[in-house]
């Protein structure tokens, strides 16, 4: 049976971030429920181009190679930084490039970091409707997490912790179920 790929992608610009401490958080947790194909990535893999294409042809290379992971996955973890109530312009717009059928029925888990609990709610008014649009199947565990959750870049908030394991469980089970429905297929295929 083929382990499903899950994808994580955080939209910050810089290394560390807490933003991409979030993403692995949920990463993490649902590669230690079922074996996964997990790899996280982040715009800094991108590179600088990404915000000049107005078209995917016009993506270098390295975005090319981010937006073709993301399409390619069996799963996403998804989180930016919350800027003026909603996640950062460089994330919808990648997400503006995204084939509108690839993430049909993909499960997705969604995270997002913030200066203050006022921003809480990014992840239900921003990111849900962006992820209905494509016909993702968005798991019910979002996680936001504001700056005084970190100690030195490391999560620490317990309650924001339990989210994101739970997150990554519920993740998790999802992809292991799709996998297990999956292999039938793959072994009628392979005789």
């Amino acid at each position: 049976m083929t382990r499903p790929r899950l994808v994580g992608l955080s939209a910050n610009v810089q290394r560390p971030s807490k933003t991409r401490t979030l993403v692995d958080a949920v990463l993490h947790e649902a590669g230690a429920q079922t074996a996964l194909d997990a790899r996280i990535l982040d715009f800094v893999d991108a590179g600088p181009g990404l915000g000049a294409a107005w078209t995917r042809d016009q993506l270098p290379t390295a975005a090319r190679d981010v937006l073709a992971a993301i399409e390619a996955a069996d799963g996403l973890v998804v989180g930016s930084p919350v800027y003026k109530g909603a996640y950062t312009g460089l994330f919808k717009h990648l997400f503006d490039l995204v084939d509108p059928g690839a993430l049909a029925g993909k499960p997705v888990a969604i995270v997002a970091t913030g200066g203050g609990a006022r921003h809480a709610l990014v992840v239900e008014h921003a990111f849900r409707p962006l992820f209905g649009f494509f016909g993702a199947l968005q798991i019910p565990t979002a996680v936001y997490a504001s700056d005084a959750d970190f100690t030195d870049g490391a999560l620490t908030e317990a309650g924001v912790r339990a989210r994101a394991a739970e997150a990554g469980g519920q993740l998790a089970a999802l992809l292991a179920h799709r996998a297990a429905a999956a292999a039938p297929v793959e072994l009628a295929a392979a005789e």
